[in-house]
C-alpha cells in the first residue's frame, strides 16, 4: 500500500493519509531483522572493499559464505544502506521531482586553495544493534572534513544542520558539490547554498568518480573507526565518531598532502 519510491508522495505522507504510523511501517520481525542486520554487516565491508559489486555479484557473493538470498531482498537491502556500485551507468542518485539538478563544474579544475571547493555525501555506519548514516562536508583543497552529523533517517534536516555549521564556522566556499540525492537538490538546501552566493555544483549522472575525495574518505572512517568500534546506541557513535574526526583533522598525517595534517593544510594559509 505505502510505496517508497512514489513520486510524488514522501512515505511519511502516505502514512499519515492512511492513518498508519510510519514505525509501524518501517517495522520488522526482530527475527528478520536481525538477519537483516548481519547481511547489512556483510555487505557493507564487501562494498567497502569492492565498492564496484552491483546487486547480482553481491547476491552472488553471500550465497557462497552460506546465506541462500536472493536478488530483490540483496537489492532492498543495499537501497535501505544508500549504496550502489560504482561504475558508469545510466543513473546514480536519484532527486526528488522537481528539484533542480545543476552541471558538474570541477572537470579540469584546478584546486588552489582552501573553501574553493566543498563536497558532501552521505554513507551507512552499522551499529551492534541498528544503523545510522553519517554525512559530512569536506574541503578538497586540505581534505578537512568541516562538518558532520548523524541521523537515523534520510530527511534532509540533519544535512541542513552539517551545511549551517560549516558555514558559520568555516566561512563560505565558491563551489559546493553533491550528488543529485534528494538532500542536495531539496529547495531548502540549494537555496541556503545560493543564499551565500556559492556556485552549485552536481555529479553528473554515469560519472561515478566526480566525488571521488569524500569516498576516500568514507573508505578511511570504517576501516580506521567504524569497523574497529562496536557502537552500542547513536549517542555511543556519535561521541566515538567526534573523537575520530578530531583525530583525522589535527592528528593523523595525510599522504596526499605530503605527509601533513588536514588542518595544517587548511589553516597554512591563515597561519602564514
Amino acid at each position: 500500500m505505502v510505496e517508497c519510491e512514489h513520486p510524488v508522495l514522501s512515505v511519511e505522507r502516505q502514512c499519515a493519509l492512511l492513518g498508519l504510523a510510519r514505525s509501524t511501517f518501517y517495522y520488522v520481525s526482530v527475527r528478520d531483522g536481525a538477519e537483516d542486520l548481519a547481511l547489512m554487516w556483510l555487505l557493507d565491508e564487501q562494498y567497502t572493499q569492492r565498492p564496484f559489486f552491483g546487486v547480482r555479484r553481491m547476491m552472488q557473493w553471500l550465497q557462497t559464505q552460506g546465506w541462500p538470498v536472493g536478488f530483490k531482498r540483496v537489492r532492498r537491502l543495499l537501497r535501505l544502506m544508500g549504496l550502489e556500485a560504482i561504475y558508469p551507468k545510466p543513473r546514480l542518485s536519484v532527486p526528488a521531482p522537481g528539484h533542480r539538478i545543476y552541471p558538474y563544474l570541477l572537470r579540469n579544475l584546478p584546486i588552489a586553495h582552501p573553501n574553493q571547493v566543498w563536497s558532501t555525501d552521505i554513507t551507512y555506519i552499522r551499529m551492534a544493534r541498528g544503523f545510522v548514516y553519517l554525512m559530512a562536508i569536506m574541503d578538497w583543497f586540505s581534505r578537512y572534513v568541516l562538518a558532520w552529523r548523524l541521523s537515523i533517517t534520510l530527511e534532509n534536516d540533519f544535512c541542513l544542520d552539517a551545511l549551517d555549521e560549516a558555514l558559520r564556522r568555516h566561512g563560505v566556499p565558491e563551489i559546493f558539490n553533491s550528488d543529485q540525492g534528494s538532500q542536495f537538490t531539496s529547495t531548502a538546501f540549494t537555496g541556503c547554498l545560493e543564499d551565500h552566493g556559492v556556485r552549485i555544483s552536481m555529479d553528473g549522472r554515469g560519472r561515478a568518480f566526480d566525488n571521488i575525495f569524500i569516498e576516500r574518505l568514507w573508505r578511511t572512517v570504517k576501516y580506521e573507526e567504524v569497523y574497529l568500534r562496536d557502537y552500542q546506541s547513536v549517542p555511543h557513535a556519535r561521541e566515538s565518531l567526534d573523537a575520530y574526526f578530531a583525530f583525522y583533522n589535527e592528528q593523523r598525517p595525510h599522504q596526499a598532502l605530503g605527509n601533513i595534517t588536514p588542518w595544517e593544510r587548511h589553516h597554512a594559509r591563515s597561519l602564514s
